[in-house]
């Protein structure tokens, strides 16, 4: 009887390692090399080849983000958030979005809702107490949200795919819509088969008078050390008669943005990632340059930056990305629309939108012990900086 009391408690730790190793995620995703030509026997790979990096190149990207943080990553004034009711969204109209965070947006299309990479979460991490913390709170509580249509996941890095969230969106959700192999990790985390549809690139679903189509996206996937690129990434078109709406992801710049404008585009609202950019890893997130050149490949009316304002995930002052994106998007005539976190946007006319953070982005951080070593080695789970670990994995 005391080894059975024994091993109850211990089963949540031996849970935590195997998730932490990953060895099952990756014998399942080996499982899936006859479902895609993304995959090349062992794991998913990008159209264009990932460059082998040196191992010195790995340390120093350590070092740099274990040790070598620089200030005004953070913000230490509070962002300005619109917050949102139930009945602010059920008497929302039709083509409403709502940025709720990050790479969280809440769209309402035919009466229904739809959420991207849910992550309500205080930290984007495997752990409860360390790791990339919020800047600011969702717009709406989790508890509070509509039932929605359905959830559309572009990977499984923790900064879009939260566990917690999406099990308590379980009982509220009608389908959860990922590329191949995320909708295992959902089903294993004791989401309905029969509410999961899992897609390769280029393959779409229809639901309730919208498709869904899932396009490629320069990546890589993981959640645990030794589960890299055993699941797919993708983004996403969005078509509802003559709206179209681009969901970017996680990405790098690639020729695959010509490739999805000329095949389903104009987009009326291009989505795109613009933060947690660094020189060091160029090859799986863009710098704004590029999201403004990705923007013009896709044929995009109306420019929506996102992937920033909530974590800390780079080298970058936290504010950077928005300063940049709007200079650049002015230069070339792109019309950019950057609304405060829960602040509606009409899809079909979408506005400019204030320069929020403008107004505490002059505020600069102190040291926090909150972002130590051992949050930071956290960060390493979260998105980027997995990369480096998982070098030779990801190749």
């Amino acid at each position: 009887m005391v080894y059975f009391q024994t091993d109850a408690h211990m089963a949540p730790f031996f849970d935590f390692i195997g998730r932490t190793l990953g060895f099952a995620a990756a014998r399942r995703g080996r499982e899936l090399s006859g479902q895609s030509t993304q995959h090349d026997g062992e794991r998913f790979r990008n159209v264009k080849p990932r460059p082998v990096e040196p191992f010195g190149k790995t340390l120093r990207i350590a070092w740099n983000v274990l040790l070598n943080k620089p200030s005004g990553t953070v913000p230490t004034g509070a962002l300005p958030v619109d917050t949102l009711t139930r009945d602010d969204l059920l008497a929302a109209p039709d083509r409403s979005l709502y940025r709720l965070g990050h790479s969280t947006v809440l769209l309402k299309l035919r009466g229904e809702f739809w959420l991207t990479d849910p992550v309500f979460a205080e930290r984007a991490s495997p752990f409860r107490r360390v790791g990339p913390k919020r800047f600011h709170a969702p717009p709406i509580a989790l508890a509070d949200l509509p039932p929605l249509a359905g959830v559309l996941l572009s990977h499984d890095h923790y900064d879009h795919l939260d566990r917690e969230t999406v099990l308590a969106l379980a009982s509220t959700t009608s389908l959860f819509v990922t590329p191949l192999g995320v909708g295992d990790r959902l089903i294993e985390w004791g989401i309905e088969a029969s509410s999961v549809r899992q897609l390769d690139w280029w393959q779409s679903v229809e639901v309730g008078g919208l498709s869904f189509t899932a396009t490629p996206a320069q990546h890589f996937s993981g959640r645990s050390l030794f589960d890299g690129n055993s699941t797919l990434w993708a983004s996403w078109v969005i078509a509802d008669d003559d709206l179209r709406v681009f969901f970017s992801g996680d990405t790098g710049y690639f020729e695959g943005f010509r490739t999805i404008g000329e095949r389903l585009g104009p987009f009326d609202v291009a989505l795109v990632e613009t933060g947690a950019y660094d020189a060091q890893w160029p090859y799986v997130h863009m710098h704004p340059e590029e999201t403004v050149q990705a923007h013009v490949d896709l044929r995009g009316r109306w420019l929506v930056p996102i992937h920033n304002g909530t974590f800390d995930l780079a080298m970058h002052r936290w504010y950077e990305p928005f300063e940049r994106v709007l200079g650049l998007a002015a230069a070339r005539g792109v019309a950019l629309s950057t609304p405060r976190m829960g602040e509606r946007l009409d899809l079909a006319a979408p506005h400019r939108g204030e320069r929020w953070w403008r107004n505490v982005m002059d505020v600069v951080e102190a040291p926090e012990v909150s972002r130590g070593v051992l949050a930071r080695i956290a960060r390493i789970f979260s998105c980027n900086d997995a990369a480096r670990v998982n070098s030779r994995n990801n190749a």
